[in-house]
């Protein structure tokens, strides 16, 4: 599915990367025992370590570890029993050590995969680089005064899991569903809430172009500190033009480093693009090497759930859901677990359309979400039971489940004092059918001169009648008889 330019001089493809920054879950940072909260007052979640005050020794947290363990096992990933902790060397106000914690050449997590499930229901392979730890720098904000920065140290020493992807990636939308599908995976694994908005998840967006049919790779400028999926999207697609323009012109494109501009929707140069060497890494004196037991690993592995492309493949088969609907309903974990309660000794399919169609709609419309829905798992099961045993119609059913969100009632307790279950009654129906057949004598006659398409008006003026309670199959069949 490869993003295509069209150029004057023939046509380019864009090749994407990315590096992905996910805030790992846990209670303590990296190498101290300050909290990591959000939105807690600026500076009051700062150690010794994280001020960088002389003397102060890093010491790992191990919940740290084993969550990025936890990742790499989620991604399908090598897991490097050994793995070493180094200094990279550069200045940020906002970083007091003057040097991040990071890892290098031997990081915790080597090569994975993870596939993409794209629109058209097709699905792609993309690598996984590497997955190593580190410890996130603080926060500089320069417009809270006129003439001065303000740092917020909270963040500093924050743990995170640096997931690089390989060049696989062929178009925005790919990227989009890249990033998806990491969010899900972490979510699931509980080892990154994914939340783009609050920061515990970034991305820095890796793009080149060249012409279509090249191996080789051109090179590439790095967009970073991208916030959310779309921006991503649009970050890549600009850039992408941009390198093609620049070619096509003749000019060269300088490997550096860039921002993208939500409001422009461009990407603006920050600074040339650092090599490892710039760096100047070499192993923390204060860390000895990282050594994972099998033990450790073992444990870990035989703690993970199930993940959504087993979860998916599971929906397909056991509930014979399509590709597009098992897709949909696992993407978040929460949202899966709901469908699976609904659908629980019921018609999955009918289920899945309830989940994704009246329930998605009623969540957008009210603002709700999955953990706080606006009716529960279990009584849009009995919505559905009432159906299934014809107590009461489709039709009546969209209008119990209006009743059900505006209320919280269980739909049982709404039919009995809506007065809405369904007529099954023949001798009723029957009499209903005859009635409205009497007082349409010419629509009769039309029917019977070949117009077969007046038979929805009969139905419609019995259920208009039945203030839409008669059975919907017991009314077709009469009225068949009937006007026959």
């Amino acid at each position: 599915m490869s993003y295509i330019i069209q150029g004057e001089t023939g046509e380019w493809e864009v090749v994407i990367g990315l590096e992905v920054h996910a805030q790992v879950i846990s209670k303590s940072k990296l190498f101290s025992g300050a909290a990591t909260d959000f939105g807690s007052e600026p500076n009051t979640q700062v150690s010794f370590i994280d001020a960088g005050m002389p003397g102060m020794l890093p010491v790992i947290n191990e919940v740290c570890v084993e969550q990025a363990v936890r990742t790499g096992l989620g991604l399908k990933a090598q897991i490097n029993k050994t793995s070493v902790f180094a200094r990279k060397n550069y200045f940020y106000a906002d970083l007091p050590q003057g040097y991040q914690i990071s890892q290098y050449d031997q990081p915790i997590v080597g090569e994975g995969t993870i596939i993409l499930d794209m629109p058209d229901g097709s699905t792609r392979e993309v690598g996984i680089e590497r997955l190593h730890l580190e410890q996130d720098a603080g926060k500089s904000m320069h417009d809270q005064h006129p003439t001065k920065s303000y740092i917020d140290l909270n963040r500093s020493g924050v743990a995170l899991m640096e997931i690089v992807s390989k060049p696989d990636m062929r178009s925005p939308e790919e990227a989009g569903a890249y990033l998806k599908k990491l969010r899900s995976i972490l979510r699931y694994l509980g080892t990154c809430d994914g939340n783009m908005e609050e920061g515990s998840m970034r991305c820095d967006c890796n793009v080149s172009v060249r012409k279509k049919g090249e191996t080789g790779l051109r090179t590439r400028c790095e967009i970073k500190n991208v916030n959310s999926v779309r921006f991503v999207m649009q970050a890549i697609e600009h850039e992408a033009m941009r390198h093609v323009e620049i070619y096509e012109s003749g000019g060269d494109i300088k490997q550096e480093t860039r921002l993208f501009d939500p409001n422009k929707g461009e990407t603006r140069s920050m600074r040339s693009k650092e090599q490892a060497h710039d760096y100047r890494y070499f192993p923390d004196p204060d860390l000895l090497p990282l050594v994972l037991e099998d033990e450790l690993i073992e444990r870990i592995k035989a703690d993970l759930p199930e993940l959504p492309d087993e979860k998916k493949d599971r929906f397909i088969r056991d509930f014979k859901l399509s590709p597009y609907d098992a897709g949909v309903l696992v993407a978040d974990r929460a949202t899966a677990d709901f469908f699976e309660t609904v659908a629980s000794g019921r018609d999955a399919k009918m289920a899945a359309n309830w989940v994704m169609g009246d329930f998605f709609g009623a969540m957008n419309r009210l603002g709700r979400s999955i953990e706080n829905p606006p009716v529960t798992a279990e009584n849009l099961g009995k919505l559905l039971d009432l159906i299934a045993d014809n107590t009461i119609s489709g039709r009546i059913a969209k209008e119990v489940f209006e009743l059900m969100t505006e209320t919280g009632k269980d739909p049982s307790v709404i039919v009995e004092e809506k007065g809405l279950k369904q007529v099954t009654d023949t001798g009723a129906i029957e009499q209903a059918c005859q009635a409205v057949v009497d007082a349409n004598a010419d629509k009769v006659a039309e029917y019977k001169s070949g117009k077969d398409k007046l038979f929805g008006f009969f139905v419609g003026q019995v259920m208009k009648n039945t203030q839409g309670k008669a059975n919907p199959a017991m009314v077709n069949e009469i009225l068949k008889k009937l006007l026959a």
